[in-house]
């Protein structure tokens, strides 16, 4: 919201020397944000000066340009700039005549640019200066001429201080209006909000005497909302009058102009100009109708669905059966609270006009502005919530002002429909404000302030009966008085404090495991890469599926990619555009990891709904539980990708590459996080590379996969070289690690190690020998780890030979050879039981 002082001035006594920041800094005390200062942003001197002569000269361009003298101070003094009272000024305009008056700038002044004007040689002659347009001052967009003084009705002495009769010397200060103080979206409502923070004594624009603004009686008014939104007629007041004989072609007058400039908006017209005023005066948004294009009498209704009305930005909009409707005989005429239609608009041959000033429901208003895409300044007034006793006021200020810029005579035909206003008191128990705010409010200061902001306050001894103001919608309840109590009594009361957390609280035990993952692989050197979790349906199928065969997925009905429309089954699309975009500029080496959310829908079950529930009404329990079955099943994965170099080259040494050596060190260390053994077996999947491709499991339970991408694949993600993945069901790991994770106690008896060779057939896992020789080998057994995969000479085909390093220890004593040999040899035992191993000799 901009507010020009000179009208702040108008309705609170703001100091003479306030400046805009002194201004701000006191609406900041009473909860608005600071934003800006504007003005127009130009200097003098800019004088009115008066065309004496002009001589037209065409020139070789084919433009024709004015040779101008003008007069720009009275006969015989010396101009504001130090020259002579006639300057010579070229100008290319030629609209204006001998014996206007215009706006001079003078060598030395500045306009809004910056455009500094000084005396140059142009078409051959020495201009002292400019005439200026409305747009070079910052009028307005006008720049098809200059400015004629007459054209606003004023005619001062030549010399005269443009800059201060025009009023471009004021300036304003624009606050943020949270959406809940819709009433700070006028000049009435920030007056107000400063006089709350300063002291400084109010004049309410909204207070007049009640026979004053009758609108009169005889016009047809009719509201017919067969279908209101939650229960709510779309409309609670509707006030319409009349002014006849009023001239469109009258000038704005220069000091309305100034101040709608800077409150944001371009002048129109008179009409127009009126009723923008009247609604940044109030709050109240008006609407103009040419009377004589109207069709009998309006009517308000809803929308028939498919209905079309042009609006006044000239577009044509499909209706929808929730939009409410202003109608005439003729069929729409507007879309109310949001924008008029073209058929009724005041122009310039308008002499008869009706004002419509209303109250709509702020619902319907909203729902219908983001429907069609079309906030406007009634819009964004009527959504938050506009004073229902303020319309008849507003209705008469505007055509007040019709009868005084326009020339207009108010005639007596109107109408008027309005509910009685009625909000029911709200009960504020003593001490509560003090208890929830945790400053000691005495009860007279909480009695003050509330009744400094417009409420009703009947003390009753325990509790405080408040009735909220009919400009404050957003009071409804004791929390919302206790905010407004604090507010006026100044946030800087408030202490600091930070809070003690109750106990019992904090993170869950998921929380905690997801945590340690991420920490654990960004100290490997990983860096974490979060990624939007759309995806096309091919990905999914690719990624989500070992077979890479069809799966259900989850597409999204309003996705922001068309091309991306279905939510992720899998990680890796999302890691392989992050690697694509970062290859692409320049960073070549890459380990990257994501924890999110993947959508696993199940075949035929329908997920999505179109029920809403409605705003401001807690659902119950069905209701949720509804929702949430609507939801597919979504569980977080840990996923990581290497391309590149894992240990870049520097001197000495050639670079080493990542491979799948390096992915499974990070699946090592998620599983180490979690608190659980990963077990890596061969396996395949449509997307990685046959024989670089691994199961992993935890027990007999697959939790993932690892392995090289194929090239094919790689070079689709536009990926150079290697690519190595891996990717877990995180949620799933985390479940299987069970209670807290005790490190084992160090023995101080020395090791006895072993290693063991056994033959087996060439598609035995390796992974499963290992589990066997494990379980053999007994307690004593510390550690194993496969050392050799030896397929050739001196083994038979269609068997390989797997050598094992074993380690063991006691914790109570010093190994024999002979103990770690039987150890070994009953872990040989198990292996030859279930795969035939026998021992290489």
């Amino acid at each position: 919201m901009r507010v020009p002082l000179s009208w702040l001035r108008e309705y609170v006594d703001v100091p003479a020397e306030a400046s805009p920041e002194d201004v701000l800094a006191a609406l900041v005390r009473v909860g608005f944000e600071e934003e800006d200062v504007h003005g127009f942003d130009l200097s003098g001197p800019i004088v009115v000066g008066e065309v004496l002569e002009f001589v037209e000269e065409p020139q070789s361009n084919g433009k024709t340009i004015r040779w101008c003298q003008v007069r720009v101070a009275p006969d015989g003094q010396t101009a504001a700039d130090g020259g002579p009272a006639v300057h010579g000024i070229v100008c290319g305009a030629s609209n204006f005549f001998v014996g206007d008056k215009v706006a001079v700038t003078l060598p030395g002044s500045v306009l809004p640019g910056p455009f500094p004007i000084a005396a140059r040689k142009t078409y051959g002659h020495i201009s002292d200066g400019m005439i200026a347009s409305a747009k070079e001052l910052g009028l307005g967009e006008e720049h098809d001429g200059i400015l004629r003084l007459s054209a606003l009705g004023i005619d001062a002495p030549v010399g005269t201080d443009a800059i201060a009769l025009l009023g471009l010397d004021d300036v304003a200060v624009e606050i943020n209006v949270t959406p809940d103080r819709g009433y700070a979206l006028s000049l009435r409502g920030v007056a107000r909000e400063y006089a709350h923070s300063t002291g400084a004594t109010f004049r309410d624009p909204g207070l007049r005497p009640a026979a004053e603004v009758q609108p009169g009686a005889g016009f047809a008014l009719a509201v017919t909302d067969d279908a209101p939104i939650r229960g709510r007629v779309g409309v609670s007041e509707f006030v319409v009058r009349v002014v006849r004989g009023v001239d469109a072609a009258a000038p704005t007058p220069s000091w309305m102009i100034a101040r709608l400039t800077l409150a944001g908006i371009r002048s129109l017209g008179v009409l127009i100009d009126i009723t923008n005023y009247v609604m940044l005066e109030l709050g109240n948004p008006i609407h103009g109708y040419d009377l004589d294009k109207l069709a009998d009498g309006i009517i308000v209704r809803r929308a028939a669905q498919g209905e079309q009305l042009q609006t006044l930005d000239g577009k044509v909009r499909t209706l929808h059966d929730e939009d409410l409707l202003i109608t005439d005989a003729s069929g729409p005429i507007g879309l109310a609270g949001v924008m008029g239609g073209g058929t009724t608009e005041m122009g310039e041959d308008t002499t008869n006009v009706l004002i419509e000033a209303a109250i709509f429901d702020t619902v319907s208003i909203a729902r219908t502005a983001r429907r069609h895409k079309l906030p406007s300044e009634a819009s964004r007034r009527f959504e938050r919530g506009v004073d229902p006793q303020i319309p008849f006021v507003a209705a008469q200020r505007v055509a007040d002002l019709m009868v005084q810029l326009a020339g207009g005579t108010i005639d007596p035909l109107g109408a008027a429909l309005f509910t009685e206003w009625n909000r029911p008191a709200l009960t504020l128990p003593v001490g509560f404000v003090q208890g929830l705010i945790g400053v000691n409010y005495p009860t007279s200061e909480v009695i003050d302030a509330l009744r400094l902001i417009g409420c009703d306050v009947e003390d009753r001894g325990d509790d405080l009966v408040v009735s909220p103001p009919s400009w404050r919608p957003d009071l409804t309840d004791k929390w919302t008085l206790a905010e407004e109590v604090a507010r006026i009594g100044g946030y800087d009361r408030i202490p600091s404090i930070l809070p003690t957390p109750p106990s019992g609280r904090g993170l869950t035990a998921a929380q905690q495991g997801r945590r340690r993952v991420g920490n654990a692989l960004a100290a490997a050197g990983y860096v974490e890469a979060p990624s939007f979790p759309f995806t096309t349906d091919e990905q999914n199928d690719l990624h989500g599926s070992a077979s890479g065969g069809h799966l259900p997925s989850v597409k999204l009905a309003n996705p922001l990619d068309g091309q991306a429309p279905f939510l992720r089954r899998s990680l890796i699309p999302g890691l392989l555009r992050v690697a694509h975009r970062n290859v692409a500029r320049g960073f070549t080496d890459l380990a990257l990891f994501e924890t999110g959310v993947v959508f696993l829908p199940e075949g035929g079950v329908e997920y999505g709904t179109t029920f809403v529930p409605p705003l401001a009404v807690r659902p119950d329990a069905a209701t949720l539980a509804a929702l949430d079955a609507s939801l597919p099943p979504q569980h977080r994965h840990v996923a990581v990708l290497l391309t590149g170099s894992i240990v870049p080259k520097q001197p000495g040494s050639a670079a080493q590459a990542a491979g799948l050596a390096d992915a499974l060190d990070a699946v090592r260390t998620i599983a180490s996080a979690s608190g659980v053994t990963v077990d890596v077996a061969q396996g395949e999947r449509a997307a990685l590379h046959p024989g670089r491709t691994g199961v992993l499991s935890v027990g007999s339970t697959a939790v993932g996969y690892v392995g090289e991408l194929l090239p094919t694949v790689a070079e689709a993600a536009d990926l150079p070289g290697r690519v190595i993945v891996a990717e877990l069901d995180l949620d799933l790991v985390l479940s299987m690690a069970g209670a807290k994770v005790v490190a084992a106690s160090l023995s101080g008896y020395p090791a006895a190690t072993q290693d063991v060779s056994l033959v087996v057939g060439a598609d035995v896992p390796a992974a499963e020998v290992r589990a066997a020789l494990t379980e053999g080998c007994g307690d004593l057994l510390e550690s194993l780890s496969l050392v050799d995969d030896y397929r050739g000479r001196g083994v038979e085909e269609g068997s390989k030979s797997l050598t094992f390093a074993l380690r063991f220890r006691a914790p109570d004593r010093t190994l024999t050879a002979a103990e770690a040999t039987e150890a070994k040899l009953a872990g040989l035992s198990v292996a030859a039981e279930r795969f035939g191993a026998t021992l290489r000799e």
